[in-house]
């Protein structure tokens, strides 16, 4: 059948199981849009770039197909960096197209040219362009593959014009199934052994690439087999809060005891993720312990220290191959484990943070009461997050997006994205004020594509985690970190929306009881001290920078 290259694209998406993309439309991919007009794919017309990628990022990480963003030329390329750097670094799958210009103004600096390839090479898995009409279906496909395999990232795919409305008669490209692979009993006797014969292991997962039985099949392991099991950096979802093997997590904001652990340990196997910058306290923690990693990614980016085995293979690959965990307790008693999970749930029963304003520490109390069990957070970064981290649980899987990055305005448009995805489920974004209003547009289209979200804003007129460096620093030199703000509650009614501004503690928990009975996009302003900081240590805090 004769059609053009754009249409080809969307038949292409629709046959590899695409549901959404989010887009800015663009001149240079008309073609693609009108494509889309008659698609089962729904198209979710977003703000702004940056927006756009989040939310591609989001379903990334929430669904189970690569998320798809569409943006055109170099203002609308340079606009989505920000989620392609955040894709790369976070190991998330997700297909950037940017509309280009006609392949015949190339190389002249024409109107919004840029180099691809030389914005994107370092921070994607790949960089294609379409100079050929005929490959239009099989360099989408290859893009989606390559974004899923190994370890997953960003692809970005360049559409020239003029390209994409000529004709062709290629036909779809065929489905190829994802590879799979399985450790070799080898490789699962020499695991079980180093289990049996350790004293004090610890099992650290981590990466996108989990489903509710193999979260569920870990926990049950790393409970039968007296293993702690700590979480990579805004990876907390990969286990259940309430399993006896649950013992927190590593990374900013982290308890000081998750970091004894992990240098106290005689046996460290990471599962999804490796011993990265973030995760190793810069490099510093427990490099020299035995490890084992188990991961897709051949090249195992961004581990550092000492590998004893690597088995090449996914982490349900693993622990559906696991033997019973029983059988790998050798002479090891539950005090090990039991010690970390205990220490955990003290870490995370909220108390007062004292200060003036809202009382982050029992309004997050409230909050982790009020939400249904299969609740999605969403964060972006900064100082406000650290309350959330540590007071609000997670049940399951695919319950969590934040930028492991570091990149500011990610909270918004991912709980817009997760909303359209599951509506029905508690959704809430966690910000401070900084990251809020960073891309604070995007709830606009909720309203149009009926997503429900909770955006709890943290307002204590600074960039929070900044101001905690320059007091380490540059002490009583504030610079640069000051912010005044509108009424966000306000905003939000402006559109149709519920919001509430929140000065004190006790009007919390009703003005949250009101804005989830709303079933509207919601936003809770708070209004907090600047000078409490954020619950536990404050010595190790995420840089939050663009």
């Amino acid at each position: 059948m004769t059609m053009s290259a754009g249409h080809l694209i969307v038949k292409t998406l629709e046959a590899h199981g695409i549901s959404r993309v989010y887009a800015v439309p663009g001149e240079s991919y008309l073609d693609v849009l009108d494509g889309l007009h008659d698609s089962s794919i729904h198209t979710v017309v977003t703000r702004h770039e940056g927006g756009a990628g989040f939310m591609a990022l989001a379903e990334g990480r929430l669904g189970q197909t690569p998320g798809i963003a569409m943006v055109t030329r170099g203002p609308g390329a340079a606009n989505a960096m920000i989620a392609i750097h955040t894709a790369w670094q976070d190991a998330t799958a997700m297909v950037l197209f940017v509309g280009l210009i006609p392949l015949a103004d190339r190389g002249r600096d024409s109107f919004q040219e840029f180099s691809l390839g030389g914005w994107f090479s370092t921070t994607a898995k790949g960089v294609f362009v379409l100079d050929d009409e005929h490959q239009a279906g099989d360099l989408v496909a290859r893009a989606l593959r390559l974004a899923s395999t190994g370890r997953p990232g960003p692809v970005v795919v360049g559409l020239p014009e003029d390209v994409l409305v000529r004709l062709t008669e290629s036909p779809l490209p065929a489905l190829l199934p994802l590879p799979t692979s399985a450790p070799s009993a080898a490789s699962l006797d020499a695991l079980a052994t180093a289990l049996a014969s350790a004293q004090r292991p610890v099992i650290i997962a981590g990466g996108d690439d989990w489903e509710t039985h193999t979260s569920v099949a870990l926990a049950d392991f790393a409970a039968a087999a007296h293993v702690p099991v700590l979480a990579d950096w805004r990876a907390y979802d990969v286990i259940n809060h309430e399993s006896p093997a649950y013992a927190g997590w590593l990374g900013y904001g982290r308890a000081e005891r998750t970091v004894q652990a992990l240098n106290d340990a005689d046996l460290l196997i990471f599962i999804g993720c490796t011993r990265s910058d973030v995760l190793s306290e810069g490099y510093k923690a427990a490099l020299n312990t035995p490890t084992i990693v188990v991961s897709t990614d051949a090249e195992l980016i961004g581990h550092a220290g000492r590998i004893d085995a690597h088995l090449s293979v996914s982490p349900a690959e693993l622990v559906t191959a696991l033997p019973q965990g029983g059988t790998v307790r050798g002479t090891r008693g539950p005090a090990w484990m039991d010690t970390q999970r205990a220490q955990q749930l003290a870490f995370s029963r909220p108390g007062p943070d004292g200060g003036t304003g809202v009382d982050l520490g029992i309004a997050f109390e409230a909050l982790e009461a009020a939400l249904d069990p299969d609740r999605i957070l969403t964060y972006g970064a900064g100082n406000a997050t650290l309350w959330g981290h540590r007071y609000l649980s997670h049940h399951g899987p695919k319950s969590l997006v934040g930028p492991r990055n570091g990149a500011m305005g990610l909270a918004v448009p991912a709980a817009v994205a997760a909303s359209i995805m599951y509506p029905g489920r508690h959704v809430v974004a966690i910000c401070g004020d900084g990251d809020f209003f960073m891309n604070a547009q995007e709830l606009a289209v909720s309203f149009a594509h009926g997503g429900t979200p909770l955006v709890i804003v943290a307002d204590n007129g600074i960039f929070g985690t900044i101001v905690a460096h320059q007091q380490n620093h540059y002490p009583q030199r504030p610079s640069g970190t000051a912010m005044e703000n509108p009424n966000f509650a306000q905003w939000i009614q402006s559109f149709g929306g519920h919001g509430e501004f929140v000065e004190t503690t006790a009007d919390f928990a009703p003005a949250l009881e009101r804005a989830l009975a709303s079933g509207k996009p919601a936003v809770l302003h708070l209004k907090t001290d600047p000078s409490t900081m954020g619950p536990g240590t404050v010595a190790h805090h995420e840089l939050a920078t663009r």
